[in-house]
């Protein structure tokens, strides 16, 4: 990942407007700002949320808040819990979707 040139900036994530996803229940609240190709974003999970789509995206992933499960194509889970991370690339038989049964707040770059 290279960033474009910028100045130094900071983000008061509460001032950007969200956007709501629909999941295949629940939803998701994205606040999101863009750097050239790169999404950075707050995203918060309705609890009972299950993603829509496989996501073959590569990611950071940080859990600010609650949990989720990370489920793989391949049939793999991984629980995360607050203060746990991931990250997968772009490349390789990678999809994954998100779930949540309480509800998270996540930080991500892509």
């Amino acid at each position: 990942m290279k960033l474009p040139a910028s100045a130094f900036t900071t983000t008061d994530w509460s001032s950007i407007t969200p956007t709501i996803h629909p999941g295949d229940t629940g939803h998701a609240e994205w606040r999101m700002i863009e750097l050239g190709d790169i999404r950075i974003r707050q995203v918060t999970y309705s609890p009972n949320y299950l993603a829509d789509h496989w996501c073959d995206r590569g990611h950071i992933l940080f859990v600010l808040h609650g949990s989720l499960v990370s489920e793989l194509n391949d049939g793999r889970t991984f629980t995360l819990k607050a203060g746990m991370s991931y990250h997968v690339s772009d490349f390789g038989d990678s999809a994954h979707r998100s779930s949540t049964l309480e509800g998270a707040t996540l930080f991500i770059v892509d």
